[in-house]
C-alpha cells in the first residue's frame, strides 16, 4: 500500500475528561487495486479518503451512508483492525498509528468492536465462556480460573443472557442472543470506547429495540462512548447525538441529530431522508421525494472536486473545479461539505 504518512511531531499534551476521547485526522485508509500477471498495482480504492472526527467521552456519534461509502473501513481503521494508509488516530492524547505492536496490544483492552454479523463474529469450534473469556486470558485480567469464571457469569448476566450459556457453542443460540454473547465479549476488557459495527441489521426487527435498549443501558452502566454504524436513519436517530454523514470515503455533513433532521444542509442528506418512510399515508404522499440520477462513481477514480456533483440536482461549474471542505456550509456543531447548501428543511430549498 502506498505510504502517504507525513512525518509529524508525536508529542501529544495530557488527556483530560474535557477532551475529545477519540479523534481521527485527516484518516486515510486505501487499498491496492493489482493487475496483469505481475499483480502490479493499477490504483488504489480511496475507500476513507480524508476524514476528521472527534468524539467526546460518554456519546454517540452516528455514521451514516450508502453501502460502500467506506463506513465499516473507516470503523475498523480507528481500531487499527485495518492499517491506515495516512493521517492520524489520537485515543486519549495518543496516537494509535505511531505506538508498537506491543503498546497497540495492551491499548486494545480500552478499544472494542461489535460486528454486523452475529455469527460469523463468533468462533463456532469456541464455548461461550470461551469466547467470552478469551480477552480476559489476552489481556491477563484474571489471575485464576475461578476468577474467570466469575467474571464470564457477570458479563452474560449484564447482557441478559443466562451464565449457564456458557458452557454452549454460538450456534445453540438466535441471532439476537448471539450479538448479546458478541456484546459480552466486548466488554471483558472493560472499554471506554466501542466501534458498533451495524450491530442490528443482521437481526429481525422484533429483537433490533432489545439491543438499541441493551446498548443505551450499558452505556449510561460504564461510561461507554459509540461510533455506532448504521444504514437506518431512523435507528440512528433514536440512539445518537450527533450523526456524520460519508459519501464516497468522505463525511459530507456532521450535525447534533435532531438539527440535521430538521434543517440538513448538503444535498445527499436531503435525499438520504427523503427516503424514510412515514407511516401516515397521508404525509408520505404529500411530500417531495428526491431521486439521485446515476450511480455512485468508482473509488478508484473518484470525480474531481465534489464527489457527489455527479449526481447532485445543485451541481454548479465551481463544484467541478474546487472540492468543498466540511466547514464550506454551516459552522459551530452543524459542518456541511458543500458550496450550494440548501436553506432548511427536507426539501430542494433554491438553487
Amino acid at each position: 500500500m502506498v505510504n502517504l504518512q507525513p512525518d509529524r511531531d508525536t508529542t501529544t499534551a495530557p488527556w483530560t475528561a474535557e477532551d475529545p476521547i477519540l479523534e481521527a485526522r485527516g484518516l486515510k485508509t486505501w487499498f491496492p487495486v493489482t493487475a496483469g500477471l505481475l499483480q502490479r498495482t493499477a490504483g488504489h480504492v480511496r475507500a476513507v479518503d480524508g476524514v476528521d472526527l472527534a468524539l467526546r467521552l460518554g456519546e454517540t456519534l452516528g455514521l451514516v451512508g450508502e453501502s460502500g461509502c467506506g463506513k465499516s473501513t473507516l470503523g475498523r481503521s480507528v481500531l487499527r483492525l485495518v492499517e491506515p494508509t495516512a493521517g492520524e488516530v489520537v485515543f486519549k492524547g495518543q496516537d494509535l498509528l505511531k505506538l508498537s505492536s506491543a503498546d497497540m496490544r495492551r491499548k486494545r483492552r480500552e478499544l472494542a468492536i461489535v460486528f454486523q454479523d452475529p455469527f460469523a463474529s463468533l468462533d463456532p469450534r469456541q464455548t461461550v465462556g470461551q469466547i467470552v473469556g478469551e480477552p480476559l486470558a489476552i489481556h491477563r485480567l484474571c489471575p485464576s480460573g475461578a476468577q474467570r469464571q466469575e467474571r464470564i457469569a457477570e458479563l452474560l448476566r449484564v447482557v441478559g443472557l443466562n451464565p449457564t450459556f456458557a458452557a454452549r457453542y454460538p450456534h445453540e443460540f438466535s441471532g439476537g442472543q448471539r450479538q448479546r454473547i458478541g456484546i459480552a465479549r466486548a466488554l471483558a476488557g472493560e472499554p471506554s470506547f466501542i466501534v458498533c459495527d451495524e450491530p442490528i441489521s443482521a437481526l429481525d426487527v422484533s429483537i433490533q429495540a432489545q439491543i438499541i435498549n441493551l446498548l443505551e443501558r450499558l452505556q449510561g452502566q460504564f461510561k461507554l462512548t459509540y461510533l455506532f454504524i448504521a444504514h437506518d436513519l431512523s435507528v440512528i436517530k433514536h440512539i445518537s447525538e450527533r450523526i456524520a454523514v460519508m459519501y464516497l470515503g468522505k463525511v459530507v455533513e456532521i450535525a447534533p441529530a435532531r438539527e440535521l433532521y430538521r434543517r440538513p444542509l448538503h444535498p445527499y442528506t436531503a435525499s438520504l431522508l427523503s427516503a424514510i418512510p412515514i407511516p401516515d399515508p397521508t404525509v408520505e404522499r404529500s411530500r417531495q421525494r428526491i431521486i439521485l440520477s446515476g450511480d455512485v462513481p468508482s473509488p478508484v477514480n473518484p470525480p474531481a472536486g465534489c464527489r457527489f456533483r455527479t449526481r447532485c440536482f445543485r451541481a454548479r461549474d465551481r463544484c467541478a473545479q474546487e472540492e468543498p471542505t466540511l466547514s464550506t456550509a454551516g459552522d459551530g456543531a452543524h459542518r456541511a461539505a458543500c458550496f450550494f447548501p440548501l436553506d432548511g428543511g427536507n426539501g430542494r430549498g433554491n438553487p
